[in-house]
């Protein structure tokens, strides 16, 4: 990693707590891919294990970097491992694989909220500690982890693809599950917000499931494409989703008439960004977010509290606030176009 470490007295300060305060990640070099099938690193007994919704995409080989940059930098046994697989019963199968292996905290990202909530009661029942992330709503966790609230993500992306679109015409709305949590409250909040203050702009259909896979957000930006020619604007939630879409766009020659905005990362997206088939993508640090999420297991393992006010030691958390048992970081979202896209190497 490019990232520097010079330790400081705020550094010192979270070391008693195994939180270390570092430098942005976005500083860092980007790793190989992630880990695939279920495999990966270090010894399970008394470990902290972060699962991701899946491996071998840019997001969450950017979270294994945050992880990396945890454990290197606390010395403590923290370790990623997930499934290649855009698929919750894989995912699933990766967490009862920790629990059978005794890890002590489990910080996950679920696929789909609903269907981990019996195993991550059997983690807690083990005596686990559970921290998700993108998954406000849970009930089986000791606490989640949001770098903003998911209503205020959402309106922003509204905000920017109505900007776009001039406030009028036919956008579409893309998902990469109906059934995750977070991107369900980004979307309606922005269709909602849109009702109201943009009343000339109109959704087409319903809001699109793409499985987190730019293949399928291809293919649907291709079938909108097609059933609504008036298309104006698309705003894509998963990662992946702005990726296929623009990859549409590019072929149809329709950079000028499409505005393209959502979730996803520079790397994926710099080339897009440039050509004009995406107009803007924004987006939270997951590797950061993971870093926050290890620091809370850390916490709750040493029996403390999980305090309003505390500082987590990286960029976005450093003033946390909670409510019931949501963490909230400091709206850490970043904005990124064709002109500063290449500010940013993950």
């Amino acid at each position: 990693m490019n990232a520097e470490f010079a330790p400081s007295r705020r550094a010192m300060l979270f070391a008693s707590l195994g939180i270390l305060a570092i430098p942005s990640l976005a500083a860092c070099g980007t790793t190989q891919g992630g880990t695939s099938g279920g495999e990966g690193g270090g010894n399970a007994a008394g470990a902290m294990v972060t699962v991701p919704k899946l491996t071998g995409i840019a997001w969450f080989n950017r979270m294994e970097e945050g992880v990396k940059e945890y454990a290197k930098k606390t010395s403590e046994n923290a370790y990623y491992q997930g499934s290649s697989e855009a698929d919750a019963a894989a995912q699933v199968k990766v967490l009862e694989d920790l629990i059978a292996s005794k890890v002590a905290a489990i910080c996950v990202t679920p696929f789909q909220p609903d269907a981990v909530e019996q195993t991550l009661k059997k983690a807690m029942d083990a005596g686990i500690k559970v921290v998700t992330h993108e998954a406000p709503s849970i009930k089986n966790a000791d606490y989640d982890v949001e770098a903003f609230k998911n209503a205020d993500y959402g309106i922003n992306l509204m905000k920017l693809l109505a900007e776009k679109m001039g406030n009028k015409g036919e956008y579409a709305i893309m998902v990469g599950s109906l059934s995750s949590t977070t991107h369900m409250e980004w979307v309606n909040a922005a269709k909602e917000y849109q009702e109201k203050n943009f009343p000339e702009m109109k959704q087409v259909g319903d809001f699109v499931e793409t499985s987190d896979d730019s293949q399928k957000a291809y293919e649907a930006m291709q079938e909108l494409l097609s059933a609504h020619p008036n298309l104006a604007g698309v705003q894509g939630s998963a990662s992946t989703d702005v990726v296929g879409v623009g990859q549409a766009v590019d072929e149809a020659g329709l950079q000028d008439k499409i505005a393209v905005v959502g979730t996803s990362t520079p790397k994926d997206t710099k080339d897009l960004l440039e050509s004009g088939a995406i107009d803007v993508i924004q987006f939270w640090d997951p590797g950061h977010a993971a870093w926050a999420q290890n620091a809370i297991a850390k916490l709750l393992l040493d029996d403390k509290k999980v305090e309003e006010g505390t500082d987590l030691g990286i960029d976005g958390y450093g003033k946390i606030t909670i409510e019931d048992k949501v963490v909230y970081g400091d709206n850490a979202w970043i904005n990124v176009t064709k002109d500063n896209a290449g500010d940013y190497d993950y």
